[in-house]
């Protein structure tokens, strides 16, 4: 079972979490989606829970290995994930095109390397489709709140 079990993408993934369940704590009535498109939004989506899922769970065949070192790995992501959180805790109540930005790109970042650098084709798949759907999104739905272009 050890094979199959990404422990390292499931810390990660529990960190990247956390604001996030905050936030839904902190705003009950969730994210007010704008811009609406249901193809985007189905491919988002199915990116997302791929992302999450593909991120803990490996598939040995799909799964080559890193090309780069562990730390080089651990590093990277380590990165991604502080400063996704770090925006979450600055810009916690502000809304604007950085933030969406920000908050879309990062862990977009973070999937996308993962899997280029772990040779995990699933999640590679996954966050090829998650990326920009979610940036997309976000951006669309900042510019449709009237989101400034500035900090």
């Amino acid at each position: 079972m050890t094979n199959w079990m990404d422990w390292y993408g499931l810390a990660l993934m529990a960190v990247i979490l956390v604001p996030n369940a905050l936030f839904a704590r902190a705003h009950p009535e969730g994210f007010e989606n704008l811009w609406r498109n249901r193809w985007v939004e189905l491919l988002e989506q199915t990116g997302r829970f791929g992302c999450f899922g593909f991120m803990i769970v490996r598939i040995p065949p799909l799964y080559l290995g890193l090309w780069c070192g562990r730390t080089v790995y651990l590093l990277v992501s380590a990165l991604l994930t502080a400063a996704y959180c770090l925006v979450w805790l600055v810009w916690w109540n502000r809304d604007g095109l950085f933030r969406a930005i920000a908050l879309s790109v990062l862990p977009s970042a973070l999937f996308l390397f993962c899997g280029a650098a772990a040779r995990n084709l699933p999640l590679l798949a996954a966050a090829v489709a998650f990326a920009p759907c979610h940036i997309t999104i976000s951006v669309k739905n900042a510019l449709e709140k009237g989101a400034s272009h500035d900090l």
